[in-house]
């Protein structure tokens, strides 16, 4: 019986598909021994930022930033804008504290121009700041030099003997928030949010302790209550007399059933308490003013204003720590 014939394999010529598979195979083993000698020597494959801003967001940590002094928990940094502030900050700190520094920073900067719609490339910013644990980064001293203004602003972190909160003072002294005359707080933490602060926000936002009293800022009359509660929580909604204008107290500790839609309230009467319903993160107070046409109403308009100045004493140990966080906010990169 006659053997089948097989095409024999030449030495010199194997067959196409033979050559492709020891090409195959060569090129996989190749591969493999880089992998190992790679793995062996601890090195790790380096991610691609997925944009410019994440590039920047890609930035030296916080543990990196340029202390202030020696063991100090204090850090600075100094951005020149050439973009959006946040990716700004994160650049210069860290994606993990950059955005919560961000919105301490807006908190001062809103007092000087729009955010975002006055900040321009080429603004300047120096802060000495501290990273704190559970809590936002608490910001010592900011300068801000604004083209839109053309001016360079400065605030310092100050807690003046016998008040009960510590706050943002302008150079000479004098507070940086402005305070409201017949407003609804005789006082507070801080202002956390303001129409002009990019947040499309309706009303002043004021960082106080669940309990605190809540004045009328008019005489008036009480026409709604705890309305939309899962967003407002307990609310109240308040008709000047005369019909010009309402106000709206939203987040509120539970409201006492005698305060109901017809009660008439006088300017200065405490009608409710600050507290932490409905979609709110934190207790605080929001406070809205409104036309009659419902159009948003600015408190800082509608109101007198003032600044309380430091005098004597505080005065004097305010402007010693002044000149001291000047010193740190100049030494910034």
């Amino acid at each position: 019986m006659t053997s089948p014939k097989y095409p024999q394999l030449s030495a010199a010529s194997p067959p196409r598909r033979l050559k492709a598979l020891l090409i195959v195979g060569a090129v996989a083993g190749l591969a493999m021994l880089f992998i190992f000698l790679s793995a062996g020597k601890g090195s790790q494959p380096k991610e691609l930022p997925a944009s410019p801003e994440a590039a920047e967001a890609a930035a030296p940590s916080a543990e990196d930033a340029p202390e202030v002094e020696p063991n100090s928990p204090l850090r600075r940094l100094h951005v020149v804008l050439n973009g959006p502030l946040e990716s700004a900050i994160i650049s210069a700190s860290d994606s993990q504290v950059g955005p919560a520094l961000t919105q301490v920073l807006v908190r001062a900067l809103v007092w000087w121009v729009d955010i975002p719609r006055h900040l321009m490339r080429g603004d300047e910013l120096w802060v000495v700041y501290e990273v704190r644990e559970n809590a936002d980064p608490l910001v010592y001293a900011v300068r801000f030099a604004s083209k839109r203004t053309g001016k360079t602003h400065e605030a310092f972190w100050f807690h003046a003997k016998e008040e009960r909160y510590a706050r943002f003072y302008l150079p000479e002294g004098t507070e940086l928030e402005l305070r409201l005359v017949d407003g609804p707080l005789e006082d507070w933490e801080q202002i956390t949010s303001l129409l002009n602060d990019g947040r499309g926000h309706q009303g002043v936002d004021y960082k106080v302790p669940s309990g605190t009293p809540v004045k009328s800022p008019f005489d008036g009359m009480v026409v709604r209550k705890n309305w939309n509660f899962r967003s407002n929580g307990y609310s109240l909604e308040i008709l000047e007399t005369g019909g010009r204008r309402r106000c709206l107290f939203l987040h509120l500790e539970e409201l006492p059933s005698s305060m109901r839609p017809g009660q008439a309230v006088k300017k200065g009467q405490v009608v409710a308490h600050s507290g932490n319903s409905g979609r709110s993160f934190a207790p605080h107070l929001h406070y809205q003013l409104m036309d009659e046409s419902n159009r948003v109403l600015n408190p800082l308009k509608e109101h007198k204003t003032f600044q309380r100045q430091l005098k004597g004493d505080n005065l004097a140990a305010f402007e010693t720590e002044r000149e001291h966080l000047q010193k740190l906010l100049e030494g910034a990169p």
